[in-house]
């Protein structure tokens, strides 16, 4: 199957998001770089959308994905997109206004799709996506606290309500507790390191801050692409929105609403989360998952998944090139049995 989408995903994304956004009061021109979204057509040729099908769209960021699906042949009836985010929420009704009540918003956490739907009649649906990046507008748009390329406040949540910041993080936790978040959710080796910095250099109430102290620890090397900070914003940011347990929740929720035969189709950005969704694609498939050397199988499994890629679906080098963003991105698809 193939995408009927009258632009170029690209050209389409930054078309509409500039016009949709002016009509709607937002201005586009606080956003450097419209969202594009990622590994669009892969995604949502993997669903195979159904005709009169209902699909979750479980982080819709600035409505991307949502609007392919939506234009896309055969033509489903209904999308629900879920953010955390109110500010991307509001992008993405403004862009989806065309396609009236076919696409049904809902604020919230993804990993509490089942109630969000459920709150919206929907008990259950033909495909889930899932892509767990943040958008162009949360790393460039004022506020958000998620970019070492815009100074601003140490916030980087993603939900404006919710209870901890990374400002919080960085000026509360122990020398050893800082250093762990950055060790395990960074996967930073100096993560103790950068704490101790950190810590002589409180209170730290700023990315532009933050990134320096770590700059300043790490250093970088001629040619150095990517930006030393990123490792320790990650970590932060992981931390602050809870986002490895969401990934297990959502994936348990999304493989609860699939109709049989339907499809779950994720993209991830890092190593961590990539480990629990191959994880958790290879327990909810297996036939067995009793401890290895049991004479007999004792446990009943019965699977719940089909994986579809054994291999991870990676951008072709086309959209590395014209969207840089992209280059670590992994889709992986399981089909409900």
């Amino acid at each position: 199957m193939t995408l009927a989408i009258l632009a170029k995903p690209e050209e389409l994304s930054d078309l509409r998001l500039t016009e949709l956004m002016n009509r709607s009061g937002h201005n586009p021109d606080d956003f450097a770089v419209s969202h594009r979204p990622v590994l669009l057509k892969e995604s949502v040729d993997n669903l195979l959308l159904q005709e009169g099908g209902t699909y979750v769209d479980g982080t819709t960021g600035q409505g991307g994905h949502s609007e392919a699906i939506l234009r896309a042949e055969p033509q489903v009836k209904t999308v629900l997109g879920i953010d955390w985010d109110p500010r991307s929420m509001k992008s993405a009704q403004a862009r989806l206004a065309e396609f009236g009540s076919r696409f049904v918003p809902a604020t919230g956490n993804y990993a509490d799709m089942a109630v969000l739907a459920a709150g919206r009649g929907i008990t259950i649906v033909d495909g889930v996506l899932l892509d767990l990046g943040f958008s162009s507008l949360q790393i460039e748009g004022a506020g958000y606290g998620l970019s070492f390329q815009v100074d601003g406040p140490l916030d980087m949540r993603y939900d404006p309500d919710g209870p901890l910041t990374a400002e919080e993080i960085v000026n509360t936790y122990s020398e050893h507790e800082l250093g762990q978040v950055i060790r395990r959710f960074g996967e930073e080796p100096r993560g103790m390191s950068i704490a101790r910095a950190i810590i002589k250099e409180r209170p730290v109430t700023t990315t532009g801050q933050l990134a320096s102290i770590v700059g300043a620890v790490l250093g970088r090397r001629p040619g150095q692409r990517v930006n030393p900070a990123t490792r320790t914003f990650q970590a932060l940011r992981i931390a602050v929105n809870d986002e490895l347990f969401n990934v297990e929740r959502g994936l348990d929720a999304a493989v609860g609403l699939l109709a049989p035969g339907g499809r779950l189709a994720v993209i991830s950005y890092h190593s961590l989360e990539d480990r629990i969704i191959k994880s958790y694609f290879n327990r909810e498939a297996a036939t067995c998952v009793c401890p290895p050397g049991l004479p007999v199988c004792n446990c009943s499994q019965t699977p719940q998944l089909r994986i579809i890629n054994r291999r991870v679906i990676k951008p072709s080098s086309e959209e590395i090139e014209s969207n840089p963003r992209s280059r670590s991105a992994k889709l992986r698809v399981a089909q409900r049995i």
